[in-house]
C-alpha cells in the first residue's frame, strides 16, 4: 500500500467519532481550517523526514497507553517563587487550586470562554502562528492540536510583570489524554516570565503560540515531570518583532517519549531569540526529542540554540535543528549546539543540526558531539579525595551548565540545577 494512503487510513482511523469543539464563528472556522490541514498532510510515520529518529506511533493512537502514577517526594517546583499559580488536572482547568486569575498588566482568560466570544484579541492568534510554521516542514500533530483543544489559556500581557505566571500541569488519572493549546501575546514593551511544570498527563499534547511585539521580552522555563511512563508532544510556535527578546529553557526528566518543537520566527529588526534545553534520562525506555526550526527574516538578529543530554542505560536522545537565514536577513548571528554525555556504551544520541542560508554577512555556525566522561577530569577529582560519584556527578553538572546558563533568572537556574543533583544522587 503506497505512504499516502497508510497516513491517511492512519488519519482517518485517529478521527473515527471525533467532533470539532463548537464556539464563535471565528474559532469554529480555525479548527475547521487546522481540520483540513490534518487530513492533508496526514498523521506522522518513521518514514517522515523529522520522524525517522522518533516512533510518532504512541502519539497518533486514537487511546491513548496508560501510564502509572508516580508519587514526586520532593515537592513542588519553585514552590518558593512568587507566581500566579494556574492548574490543570489531567488537561482540565482547576479553578479551586488556581489563583485569581487577574494580574497587573497581565490579562490572563480561559480559553474555552475566549473560544466562545465573537470578538477577542485571540482570534487574531489562535492558530495563526501555528499554521504559519507548517511551511516548510509539516507538523500535523500541531494541526491536530489546534482543531481539538478545548481548554488552556490565552494571555495578554500589556505591561511588565512583576510575578512569573506558573502552568501546573498535574497527572492523576492513569488514562488520562490530554490536550492543551496557551497563547500568549506581549504587548510593544511589555516582559512576562512563564513557567511551566509538571507531567500532565499519560499522553499529553501541549501547544503554545507566543507574539512578542516590538521592544517585548518573553521568558519561558519549563520542568517536565518526572512520571516514568508518560508520553508528551508540545509545540511552541513564537513570532518575534523588532527589539524583541524571547527564551525559552526546557528540563526534563523521565517518560517513556517526550517530543519537543520549537518554531520560532524572527520578523523584527535586532532581536534575539535563544531556545536551550537539558535533559537527563535513564533507562531504554527513556526516548527525547528536540526538533527546533529558526527562521530569520530580519537584519541584525541573534538566536541561539544549546542542547545538551545525559543519557545512561539503553537511553535515547535527538536532537534536529535548523538555522535559516532568508535573503535580506543580513549581519544574522545565529549559533547553535547539542551534545550528548553518554554515561555508558549501550545509549545513543541522533542529531541532525542544519543551516540553510541565503544572507552573505552572516556569522552562523553548529556543532554536534557525544562522547563519555572526561577519565583525565575524573581522575583528577578522585585524586584530590572526591568520590567516584560524587566526582562524576560534579562532571555532570558542569556538562550541563552552558544549557543551564540561559535561563534569565539566576534564581530559577539555580532551583532546576539542585534537582538535577538530586535525580543525579538517585541515579549513582
Amino acid at each position: 500500500m503506497a505512504l499516502a494512503q497508510v497516513k491517511t487510513d492512519m488519519t482517518e482511523a485517529r478521527l473515527d467519532g471525533v467532533s470539532l469543539p463548537q464556539g464563535a464563528a471565528w474559532s469554529n472556522a480555525v479548527r475547521t481550517d487546522a481540520m483540513a490541514r490534518l487530513r492533508q498532510m496526514g498523521l506522522p510515520t518513521k518514514r517522515d523526514e523529522y520522524w525517522k529518529y522518533t516512533d510518532p506511533s504512541s502519539l497518533t493512537t486514537a487511546d491513548a497507553a496508560p501510564a502509572a502514577l508516580f508519587y514526586n517526594d520532593e515537592g513542588p517546583l519553585f514552590a518558593e517563587v512568587d507566581r500566579v499559580k494556574i492548574v490543570f488536572v489531567d488537561g482540565v482547568f482547576d479553578a479551586e487550586a488556581s489563583d485569581d486569575l487577574k494580574a497587573e498588566g497581565v490579562e490572563i482568560e480561559r480559553l474555552a470562554e475566549a473560544a466562545q466570544t465573537d470578538i477577542h484579541w485571540v482570534k487574531e492568534l489562535y492558530g495563526v502562528l501555528e499554521a504559519r510554521g507548517q511551511t516548510p516542514v509539516a507538523r500535523p500533530l500541531a494541526a491536530l492540536n489546534t482543531a481539538l483543544a478545548t481548554d488552556g489559556v490565552v494571555i495578554r500581557v500589556t505591561g511588565r510583570t512583576e510575578r512569573p505566571i506558573n502552568f501546573i500541569y498535574l497527572h492523576k488519572d492513569e488514562s488520562s489524554d490530554a490536550i492543551l493549546h496557551n497563547v500568549v501575546k506581549v504587548e510593544a514593551g511589555a516582559e512576562v516570565t512563564v513557567l511551566e511544570t509538571g507531567p500532565a498527563a499519560a499522553r499529553f499534547s501541549k501547544l503554545l503560540e507566543v507574539d512578542v511585539a516590538e521592544g517585548g521580552t518573553f521568558n519561558h522555563v519549563r520542568a517536565q515531570g518526572r512520571d516514568h511512563e508518560r508520553r508528551a508532544v508540545t509545540h511552541c510556535f513564537a513570532r518575534i518583532a523588532k527589539d524583541s527578546t524571547f527564551k525559552s529553557f526546557t528540563l526534563t526528566f523521565n517518560g517513556v517519549l517526550t517530543r519537543n518543537e520549537c518554531i520560532l520566527e524572527i520578523v523584527g529588526d535586532d532581536a534575539v531569540a535563544h531556545v536551550a534545553g537539558a535533559c537527563v534520562g535513564d533507562g531504554r525506555d527513556f526516548h527525547h526529542d528536540d526538533t527546533v526550526f529558526i527562521t530569520h527574516d530580519a537584519v541584525n538578529c541573534e538566536s541561539r540554540q544549546v542542547f545538551k543530554k545525559v543519557l545512561r542505560n539503553g537511553a535515547t536522545g535527538v536532537f534536529q535543528g535548523k538555522i535559516l537565514v532568508k535573503a535580506g536577513a543580513q549581519k544574522t548571528d545565529g549559533y547553535q549546539i547539542s551534545q550528548s554525555l553518554l554515561l555508558d556504551e549501550d545509549s545513543q544520541f541522533l542529531a541532525k543540526p542544519e543551516l540553510e542560508i541565503y544572507a552573505d554577512d552572516v556569522a552562523c555556525s553548529h556543532g554536534s558531539t557525544s562522547g563519555a566522561i572526561d577519565e583525565t577530569a575524573l581522575f583528577y577529582l578522585r585524586s584530590r579525595g572526591v568520590p567516584h560519584d560524587e566526582a562524576r556527578n560534579l562532571l555532570t553538572l558542569s556538562f550541563l551548565a552552558e544549557a543551564l546558563d540561559e535561563i534569565a533568572d539566576p534564581a530559577l537556574a539555580e532551583e532546576l540545577r539542585d534537582r538535577i543533583e538530586a535525580w543525579l544522587d538517585r541515579h549513582n
